[in-house]
């Protein structure tokens, strides 16, 4: 198809070349963004975006689309942008259906369509947005993941090119200033780790960073992989010159397939630029990174179990100590991070720790992405810096449940995390005070349930959960998870329950002191939180109307 006498590219893959596609004379031509994140994927996006190609070209309206990430503003994906002389206006929900009305409205033209139904905005202005604290999350979505101009335009390398002049030590004491902790789950301080590394004795190092998201509801590191790339890797460089290493692997789970392809393609990209490789930025200094795809093991989430799998062999966690900052991949020191950990750095040396210290709160520095599922009207990503309240994330980003009945249980830090009910609403995000409460926070995932949920049942998929991805190393989480969902059945049919019961908190007393990881160590964080707060769950079979879609169909019905 041409246009203009131009060749017009229909986008296919949205993994591919994100910034192809221009209809007709490309002087002075209209940009406009359609996510090419896996989220607005499969909502669609592909397709918005071939059907915006397809009217440019049939209206003679030439456009530059370019493929960006997700902002996070999941329940208005596809969210569709428009710039022109510099301002960007949001369009969303848009489909395929929606293109041709918004064409016959000018939605390209300034200032035009404000009132159309699918209308968002300035996208800076959108209130959702505005009141965020975007520091990990201040590209993503506004730049194509892809380009190095991009990246450099909106702040990136600048952290890099400080590493760069600066001695190791010096980068180590500014990482350590900023407070900054690992956003992994653990919270241990980043820079006591990159200090630890550094003074290790080895003839080679590593940084690894693990890239298993593997937590329910969330997706934080999947959308900064897909959305700013180079921002890890850019982290990843600056902790190689901490640390004294000069190779890194991204160990990234085999479900991820898209970020797989992008993230492939910007070390690609960042290689045959220069700042990866042998001779980073022209300094002399050498560190490259290498891409390592996980088989989709839960557990690989642990980092001695990532480090088991990248060296070829099955995801088994290993005894402590050694710590793999003395003896890690292949036995030498190795500093391992998450992917925001790691994309936290290039801010850190770019703005200076200071910066970084100012958000946050108490011990808790810097900003959290908080990402939002579950039964939740407004699902998404929400960037803070420590210290915003549950309720203001779940009422006011969030807005309520999407069923519009009350909320009822909050589960905070993924399957392994406690259930909180409304109680806590009021609860400040960091890590210390959540812990107080009963609770973690985890990498920052927050499942909303509303007043229809079996909390019984959610208790029964914990220990389900850990018996399935348990490595099998550690009797307490192989035999405990087991045990535990039988317990849990015997409970709740009404069994001998107080026995049970006692029975049940044994058990999970066994699994949180003798476990060999987090993995059965924390499982019983949901089980005994969901006893302790709704008790009345467990006192008999599953109720009428609770635990299922089917069941809360037929209430809402009932209601009409």
């Amino acid at each position: 198809m041409s246009a203009g006498g131009r060749r017009v590219e229909v986008p296919g893959d949205s993994a591919g070349s994100l910034r192809v596609y221009v209809p007709g004379d490309s002087a002075g031509s209209i940009r406009v963004y359609v996510p090419g994140d896996s989220a607005a994927c499969s909502v669609g996006a592909d397709e918005t975006a071939r059907a915006i190609v397809r009217e440019a070209a049939a209206r003679g309206t030439s456009i530059e689309l370019v493929r960006n990430g997700s902002r996070g503003l999941l329940w208005l994906e596809p969210l569709v942008e428009v710039e022109r002389e510099g301002l960007r206006r949001a369009f969303g929900p848009v489909d395929a259906d929606a293109v041709p009305g918004l064409f016959d409205a000018g939605w390209l033209e300034p200032g035009a369509a404000p009132d159309h139904p699918l209308a968002q905005g300035p996208t800076d202005a959108i209130p959702w947005l505005a009141s965020q604290e975007r520091v990990l999350f201040a590209r993503c979505g506004v730049v194509d993941p892809l380009c190095l101009d991009d990246y450099r335009r909106h702040g990136g390398l600048v952290g890099l090119e400080r590493a760069l002049r600066a001695k190791p030590a010096e980068i180590v004491d500014e990482i350590k200033a900023s407070g900054l902790r690992g956003r992994g789950g653990a919270g241990f301080p980043a820079g006591l780790k990159w200090e630890t590394v550094a003074a290790a004795a080895g003839d080679e190092k590593f940084v690894c960073c693990n890239a298993d998201e593997g937590d329910s509801g969330t997706f934080a590191d999947r959308l900064l992989m897909e959305g700013d790339p180079f921002s890890i890797l850019e982290g990843m460089a600056i902790a190689g010159l901490a640390v004294g290493a000069t190779r890194g692997f991204i160990y990234l789970r085999s479900e991820y397939p898209h970020a797989i392809r992008v993230v492939r393609r910007a070390i690609d990209v960042a290689r045959e630029a220069g700042w990866l490789g042998r001779d980073v930025l022209g300094s002399g200094r050498a560190f490259d990174v290498t891409l390592r795809v996980g088989a989709g093991a839960y557990v690989c989430g642990e980092e001695t179990a990532m480090l088991e799998s990248l060296e070829g062999r099955r995801g088994i966690v290993r005894a402590k100590p050694p710590l793999p900052a003395h003896a890690g991949l292949f036995g030498r020191p190795t500093l391992v991070h998450n992917v925001l950990t790691l994309a936290a750095a290039p801010f850190v040396l770019a703005q200076g720790s200071a910066a970084h210290h100012a958000y946050g709160c108490g011990r808790s520095r810097g900003t959290q992405p908080f990402q939002l599922a579950g039964n939740v009207l407004r699902g998404g990503l929400v960037e803070r810096g420590f210290g915003v309240t549950l309720r203001e994330l779940v009422e006011g980003y969030g807005g309520g449940t999407a069923s519009g009945r009350p909320v009822r249980a909050i589960q905070i830090g993924g399957p392994l995390g406690a259930y909180h009910d409304v109680g806590d609403l009021d609860i400040e995000m960091d890590y210390e005070r959540l812990v107080e409460a009963g609770g973690l926070l985890g990498h920052g995932g927050i499942v909303v349930f509303d007043d229809t949920v079996d909390l019984a049942e959610q208790a029964r998929f914990a220990m389900a959960f850990c018996a399935h991805e348990s490595c099998g190393k550690c009797t307490p989480c192989r035999v405990g998870a087991v045990r535990g969902v039988e317990v849990l059945d015997r409970i709740r049919a009404g069994e001998d329950r107080e026995a049970n019961r006692a029975l049940l908190e044994s058990l999970c007393g066994t699994m949180r002191d003798a476990s060999l990881c987090a993995m059965g160590g924390l499982t019983p964080n949901p089980v005994l939180s969901a006893l302790a707060r709704f008790p009345e769950d467990f006192e008999g079979s599953p109720r009428a109307g609770r635990g299922s879609a089917a069941a809360m169909a037929g209430r809402q019905e009932d209601e009409r």
